[in-house]
């Protein structure tokens, strides 16, 4: 059967509505103010989140992950999950306030910042660094807290699929954060330029890339997009992570991890693989720590049956 093609007039015609209507729903949020903002966000995907589709891919991810815990138990950590979506979302049209953390006064905002020693080396040792990061908590976060504190950082990111959406979250990055690089064809040009002028760039590293690397996550195979580690291996940079935790009484903590030391093939340069290992058993233990604050509902588990298994971290 033949494709319909959509007339360039009503596909705009739809964008333009799309964005009118994120933008309503941003004016919205800005009217509740951050706290009742992401109570509401939360309420939301906590009644809706479980009758979509993606609340079956949850699931799936966390028998799969979690044998050993009760049906209960895994549906209370996707029920939290939904709840930090929920959350995340809401708190977008805060970005500009969310982020309070003074550095004079480190424990009296709504968020407090570890490994702050780290940060500024990072931000004053002259060289070029890379940081990865995971969808935890409010994983937008981070990048604000570079700009905020002058690390030269550009954050790599992926687009939402709707254009409208994708045009309004963009406007709302571009006013808190530093650079934006969307991911796409051509993007590791514009990273590795980044580098070369002794930048810095932070990317979120726990989505399924089906170009990737195999390595081992949560105890099963699952493709990861190489990119930071071939970075590593070209500049000899630090490679550091970063995640948000959220708690109690809607507060954030960012921990910044010192530099990883990561393994090295017999030349002495770093191996690629291996180095991707080392950023996702990162990742891992901070997922497991606080599995209800990741992101189950991605396919983040889809190796072809052909490739090859990674090996076990002994």
């Amino acid at each position: 059967m033949a494709r319909t093609r959509i007339p360039a007039w009503l596909s705009k015609g739809g964008e333009l509505t799309m964005v009118g209507l994120v933008r309503g729903v941003f004016r919205l949020s800005r009217s509740l103010g951050p706290t009742r903002a992401s109570d509401t966000g939360a309420r939301i995907t906590r009644t809706f989140g479980p009758l979509l589709p993606a609340h079956r891919t949850a699931m799936a991810n966390l028998r799969a992950v979690y044998p050993e815990k009760t049906e209960e138990e895994r549906r209370a950590i996707a029920l939290g999950a939904w709840d930090n979506l929920g959350r995340t979302a809401a708190e977008y049209a805060h970005l500009d306030t969310l982020f309070d953390f003074d550095v004079e006064r480190p424990n009296e905002g709504r968020v407090e910042v570890q490994g702050i020693e780290d940060f500024v080396r990072l931000r004053d040792d002259g060289k070029p660094g890379l940081i990865f990061s995971a969808h935890l908590a409010n994983w937008e976060l981070p990048a604000i807290c570079a700009h905020r504190y002058g690390l030269a950082a550009t954050a790599v990111f992926r687009a939402p699929n709707d254009p409208g959406v994708a045009r309004v979250v963009m406007e709302v990055r571009s006013q808190t954060m530093g650079g934006l690089e969307a991911a796409r064809q051509g993007a590791a040009f514009a990273m590795q330029g980044v580098l070369e002028r002794g930048g810095h760039l932070g990317q979120l590293i726990d989505q399924h890339f089906t170009r990737g690397v195999v390595v081992d996550f949560m105890g099963r195979p699952a493709l990861t997009n190489p990119i930071l580690a071939k970075f590593a291996r070209r500049f000899d940079c630090p490679v550091h992570g970063v995640r948000v935790v959220r708690l109690p009484d809607h507060r954030f903590k960012l921990e910044l991890t010192p530099a990883l030391d990561l393994p090295r093939d017999a030349g002495g340069e770093i191996d690629v693989t291996g180095a991707m290992q080392a950023m996702s058993r990162v990742v891992e233990g901070w997922v497991r720590e606080h599995p209800e604050q990741w992101l189950w509902m991605h396919r983040r588990w889809r190796v072809p049956a052909a490739r090859p298994e990674p090996l076990k971290a002994t």
